[in-house]
């Protein structure tokens, strides 16, 4: 299999904005790349959701990806749900950065995150370690403030 590229083009409330790279290696490990523009300063929870379905905005993308039905955790985290990408950090001036390679996103195969979306947390996710009611599902990262649905990009 050759290298598999995708990309997301990220909108949402206020002026947040942005692209995401996705691209698989030979190794089945997916780097991910790009910035976002339009957040308050600090980290926010990162996460690939379901469903790439944006019609009511960033809420009807569903819960976490997770195929494997675990507990919301960490990037490093062996139980975690495959979507959990941790947080991003945005800067004084309100753009983050984003560089992350992961084994459990690919762009192929049974678990692939073609045609679900990226979406960008209001607050920091606890990584599961919060102790909230909702650290444990969703990281209690609060409101989706930015998302876009992940489509296979051209090679050219």
């Amino acid at each position: 299999m050759g290298t598999v590229k995708a990309v997301a083009i990220i909108s949402g409330e206020k002026s947040v904005k942005g692209s995401i790279q996705f691209l698989q290696d030979a190794n089945r490990v997916t780097h991910v790349k790009g910035r976002i523009m339009g957040l308050s300063p600090g980290p926010h929870g990162f996460h690939i959701h379901s469903l790439g379905d944006t019609t009511n905005g960033c809420n009807s993308t569903g819960p976490h990806f997770n195929p494997l039905k675990n507990d919301h955790g960490a990037p490093t985290d062996q139980n975690r749900h495959a979507g959990d990408l941790g947080n991003i950090v945005a800067g004084a001036d309100g753009v983050a950065e984003v560089s992350i390679k992961d084994l459990q996103i690919p762009l192929s195969g049974q678990h692939s995150i073609l045609g679900r979306a990226v979406v960008v947390h209001a607050d920091p996710d606890d990584l599961g370690r919060g102790g909230h009611e909702l650290s444990k599902t969703t990281g209690n990262a609060g409101a989706r403030v930015g998302c876009g649905i992940i489509g296979l990009q051209s090679s050219v």
